[in-house]
């Protein structure tokens, strides 16, 4: 054919890379075969290092966990077992309106007395606990003697201790069944995990076991044959067994983590399947324009493929930028989506040519009745959006004001997002018994349920001024309204340490105890422990771990937020030789995430329309997310840009008007970047179907904005702004002419003509992009 000689030798590295794998089918095969089986096996050697309790939390928090371990001071799991009187507890142990403080048993009657010792009995008797302590020896009961609490811990690493506490909840859950009049609840550091861990990896489970099955289907749907739909999948899973092993390696500099994993499935299949998807779909259309097998697969290699690691590495320097918060939960997750990001990206170019080149015909195999053979018939252009199109481009201004002004105004409830971590109960609800517990704890002993931790480190703990100190602080942090009390204190001599427990006033409610920390720190700790030269008093716990979190969250975003943009913008820039387009992808990227995170605002803290996806009143978005939204977003907002204007530059170099060009682009890759939508506002709405609240709010976030992304941005404002801008959308300044050229690898052979009315078939010699002409 006329164009095969144009592609004899392939230029640029997508298209050398397709050439190579096409003609030697077996060894390409064969390389990521061994390289998936050689990563797996590795990483199961090295064994894959997580993320110490130290290092998940910034700031003071953190430091407390860092010196009892360098002290080798077990921090042991505490466990605390509410025994209550049933019926009339009001706040703070007293006696609800109406009732007297002696209805209902007490912890003075025997029936009381024979609870408790059967829990401590049941407790014992698993020989998973230490330091038993009855509350009669603590005097922890309640002012209205309502209400005590059995302490004890886990025995063993704190961090493995939710792994072994189940038989000490089923011996306190006896002791419960005995006692009908009372309620025996249990709550603590590995209670409250394990529920922690089980409902977040049933939600996991359940999301992984759901998307697959969800991805094949529309892919079947979208292909009309088996093989052809079976081949997204498989590259995206190859690709995350492959990474998954590299991780475990990588992991001994880095630390991992189940949540960098999860996430590390969600971002693989999402982009492993789209990159698939751009690539085979292209084939088939060339083999569907009368080209033969070989031509069709240099063609798709040439600009899907280029598109591909254009693609890519944009999504690969998104991620990067969680990199930059120095969060180690968010390093963890960065690293691990980065780097499958690049196997998928490797793989696409690579070992999906020569299965494709292996497969010929037979990637028709497996055809569905009836729309397999719809599939055929049907054209590559789609009609639809060639509809969609017509009013656009014939008021392009309209268009851009309306779709704009839309997304502006779904952007606007962002502007007072509140972001807080989420309590047990906003993230469960009550429907889970260690919420119940904690909450009933919280309402009989304010904060003693989750106090403040102070580690005093001193040269001499027993020192007179240090003793002093720690008096005064107990005393202190009562009189200055931060603590009820009891403060108690825990003395290691031989460490010279203290550890300083602290119920903070506001217990459950982050804003009042949060104020309660600030006075510890801010007020309480200076007059005292500060006062004393060579005294080092980090002040932790889960309030604090989760001020910390937040205040080094909030001075990462702009860091983060700079990176990913300037080094999205240059990419754009170097790779479509055009600083219109590098512009405005960086706007209509914000603009997709803004909307994005305006509809989170509006559902899940205004509660509009909360019922429609099962959300909470919580009132706030979970602090983590807008970052992680952000990158995620951006990165594969990235995937459909980069394709829909590739297929847009390519067409205007072989020689259409812009608006012909901007037409043939978008109702030929319509297809394909509704499809790639279609599977991940799927995959990501099973995560909003989630028990987890911060699940549920990641769910809707990430679906809205994909669909935001592939319709509103790629189906009207893109044509739009292209459209109004002609041939500025090709304007490379003079002075830029240095940066290094990434553009088109390889330019495809002339698509035919557009019948859009009104559009020109072909531009004047003299209007080609400037970068363009010979």
């Amino acid at each position: 054919m006329a164009d095969t000689g144009r592609l004899e030798r392939p230029r640029g590295i997508a298209a050398r890379a397709g050439s190579w794998s096409a003609r030697h089918r077996w060894a390409a095969v064969g390389g990521w075969v061994l390289l998936v089986i050689l990563a797996l096996a590795v990483g199961s050697m090295t064994g894959r290092v997580d993320v110490t309790e130290s290092e998940q939390v910034p700031g003071e928090s953190g430091r407390v966990s860092q010196i009892l371990d360098e002290a080798g001071i077990d921090d042991a799991a505490g466990e605390t077992v509410l025994i209550q009187a049933k019926g009339g507890q009001g706040k703070g142990g007293q006696a609800k309106s109406g009732q007297t403080q002696g209805g209902g048993l007490t912890a003075d009657d025997p029936a009381f007395r024979k609870a408790v010792d059967a829990v401590m009995a049941n407790v014992r008797d698993t020989g998973q606990v230490t330091a038993l302590r009855s509350p009669y020896e603590t005097k922890t009961i309640s002012a209205d003697r309502r209400s005590a609490l059995v302490q004890f811990e886990m025995r063993g690493d704190a961090e493995k201790a939710a792994d072994h506490i189940q038989p000490v909840l089923d011996a306190v859950d006896k002791a419960g069944d005995g006692h009908q009049d009372l309620r025996i609840e249990e709550f603590g550091d590995a209670s409250g995990q394990k529920a922690f861990d089980d409902a977040f990896g049933d939600d996991f489970t359940q999301a992984e076991y759901s998307a697959l099955p969800v991805a094949l289907g529309i892919l079947l749907i979208v292909f009309g044959a088996l093989v052809a739909a079976l081949l997204p999948v498989l590259l995206a899973m190859t690709a995350f067994l492959a990474t998954t092993g590299l991780v475990a390696m990588v992991s001994h500099w880095v630390h991992m983590s189940d949540t960098a994993n999860s996430v590390m499935l969600l971002v693989g299949l999402a982009v492993g399947v789209d990159y698939c998807l751009f690539y085979l779909r292209r084939e088939r259309e060339e083999r569907a324009a009368g080209r033969d097998a070989q031509t069709a697969l240099r063609v798709a290699a040439a600009t899907s493929g280029r598109a591909i690691l254009v693609s890519g590495v944009t999504v690969i320097v998104a991620m990067a930028g969680m990199l930059f918060t120095g969060i180690a939960e968010f390093k963890a997750m960065g690293l691990a989506t980065l780097m499958v990001v690049a196997v998928a990206m490797v793989g696409s170019v690579t070992v999906l040519p020569a299965l494709l080149s292996l497969l010929g015909e037979r990637v028709e195999k497996g055809r569905v009745p009836f729309l397999g053979r719809a599939k055929r018939r049907g054209g590559t252009e789609s009609r639809v959006w060639r509809a969609v199109l017509r009013p656009v481009l014939r008021r392009p201004k309209l268009s851009l004001a309306l779709a704009g002004g839309a997304l502006i105004a779904l952007a606007v409830p962002a502007v007072g997002m509140n972001t807080a971590n989420l309590t047990m109960d906003q993230e469960f609800g009550d429907r889970l018994p260690v919420v119940n517990a904690y909450n009933h704890i919280d309402e009989a002993f304010p904060g003693g349920s989750d106090p403040a931790r102070v580690v005093v480190k001193a040269d001499d703990i027993d020192a007179a001024p240090v003793r002093d100190a720690l008096a005064r602080f107990r005393t202190e942090a009562v009189a200055k309204g931060a603590s009820k009390g009891p403060v108690e204190v825990t003395v290691h001599h031989k460490q010279n340490l203290a550890v300083v427990e602290v119920p903070l006033i506001g217990g459950s409610d982050e804003g009042k105890a949060e104020k309660s920390l600030d006075v510890l720190r801010n007020e309480v700790r200076p007059a005292t422990l500060g006062a004393v030269d060579g005294v080092d008093a980090p002040i932790g716990g889960s309030t604090a771990s989760s001020k910390d979190f937040n205040d080094k969250l909030g001075s990462a975003v702009a860091p983060v937020f700079a990176f990913v943009v300037v080094f999205a913008f240059l990419l754009m820039l170097m790779s479509f030789r055009s600083l219109t387009i590098a512009v405005t992808s960086i706007v209509l990227n914000l603009l997709s995430v803004g909307a994005a995170y305006g509809i989170l605002t509006a559902v899940f803290q205004h509660g509009w329309g909360a019922g429609l996806v099962g959300a909470e009143g919580v009132g706030a978005i979970v602090s983590w997310l807008p970052l992680f939204l952000f990158v995620i977003l951006f990165g594969l907002s990235m995937d459909y840009h980069v394709f829909v204007v590739s297929r847009i530059r390519e067409a205007r170099l072989a020689g259409r008007t812009t608006k012909d060009a901007v037409v043939h682009g978008v109702v030929t890759t319509a297809g394909v970047v509704t499809s790639a939508a279609v599977i991940m506002v799927a995959v990501f709405s099973i995560f909003g179907t989630l028990s987890m609240q911060s699940m549920k709010q990641m769910g809707v976030g990430l679906a809205a904005a994909v669909l935001i992304d592939a319709t509103v941005i790629r189906g009207v404002l893109l044509p739009a702004v292209m459209s109004l801008l002609g041939e500025r959308n090709w304007y490379l300044p003079k002075w830029l002419g240095w940066l290094p050229d990434l553009a088109h690898d390889e330019p495809a052979p002339a698509p035919r003509p557009s019948t859009l009315v009104g559009a020109s078939p072909r531009p004047e010699a003299d209007e080609r992009p400037r970068h363009a002409r010979v």
